[in-house]
């Protein structure tokens, strides 16, 4: 099925300026689109986390939104180290960010688990040496 709507936007690493430029941009889209509060509010959080991921541990990676008539999906496809323990990468408070990232108040170690938990459908893939993507669903009701 082809989606309604699709934006993609393009994230570079350490360009914490920018930084959330992208997960604004797509809560603006699906609130005129007219996407309900409590999932606009689930997709805010999640698109917001993703990017800031992609910012502070990929290389530089594209944020991709779909909407389709019934859910909103966005994939995260990063350049990258990868990810080499993924248990662990979803604990609440493991982090591998830099020491740069953290004295501008970010890794925490919540992005994954966040993520997580504020998307109906969470799946992700993780190569090291080579990059990570995580796709998210979240149901239109």
């Amino acid at each position: 099925m082809e989606p309604m709507y699709t934006g993609s936007y393009q994230v570079a690493k350490d360009d914490y300026t920018s930084a959330g430029h992208a997960s604004a941009d797509i809560k603006r889209q699906l609130k005129q689109i007219g996407v309900s509060g409590d999932v606009l509010r689930r997709v805010a959080v999640a698109s917001y986390e993703v990017e800031l991921n992609l910012v502070i541990h990929s290389l530089g990676g594209e944020l991709t939104l779909n909407v389709y008539p019934d859910c909103v999906q966005l994939v995260s496809s990063d350049v990258g180290p990868g990810i080499p323990d993924l248990n662990m990468a979803m604990k609440e408070g493991y982090s591998t960010a830099s020491e740069m990232a953290r004295s501008m108040g970010f890794g925490a170690g919540m992005g994954l688990p966040n993520m997580k938990r504020n998307a109906d459908d969470f799946n992700i893939e993780s190569t090291v040496g080579v990059g990570t993507t995580i796709t998210m669903g979240f149901h239109l009701r």
